[in-house]
């Protein structure tokens, strides 16, 4: 395949998956649903999780339809750049890998975003920061219940960095 179209389709399928991850996500950590990049994610993921709820329902607040299709989007990016030349099992296991590895960048980004905002823009609201904070902190808040206090200065945001770094290096034997 044409390594344009193929970082092309990577990038469509990575945005996909990471919507439904994202979906998936907001309803874990109860993030605020009144929040328009809430809304916007719900709205683009509701049409294909949708008539996966009446198989598979959600269990209190974890949402197995958005991470099923996630998943698969998943699946089809490695189905894409293998050409169909694998087993059933081996696309199921790589899609996982894959899964992680965008739930890993999604949230590695997203702390380095929060770091930077809180520097930047102290005593401000913004919805996507917000967000960004609900989605951060279940991650965060149990490093940071085991870290001394040290005042202002919050290390936990890259004890979590170093560790997701680790596990990204782990899976990146994989199909990163």
């Amino acid at each position: 395949m044409n390594a344009t179209l193929l970082l092309i389709a990577d990038l469509v399928l990575r945005l996909a998956a990471l919507l439904f991850l994202i979906r998936f996500l907001l309803q874990a950590s109860k993030a605020d649903f009144y929040n328009p990049i809430s809304q916007f994610v719900v709205k683009g993921s509701d049409p294909l999780t949708r008539p996966l709820r009446a198989l598979l329902p959600s269990l209190g607040s974890w949402d197995f339809a958005s991470l099923l299709v996630g998943w698969i989007m998943c699946i089809l990016f490695v189905v894409l750049i293998t050409l169909g030349s694998l087993g059933i099992s081996d696309y199921l296991i790589l899609g996982l890998v894959r899964m992680l590895s965008v739930l890993i960048d999604f949230y590695f980004w997203s702390i380095i975003i929060v770091i930077i905002a809180s520097f930047l823009s102290s005593g401000q609201y913004n919805p996507g920061l917000g967000l960004l904070q609900q989605l951060v902190e279940p991650l965060v808040a149990p490093i940071r219940r085991l870290l001394p206090d040290t005042g202002p200065l919050d290390f936990s945001p890259m004890i979590v960095i170093l560790i997701l770094t680790i596990l990204q290096r782990a899976l990146s034997g994989g199909l990163g």
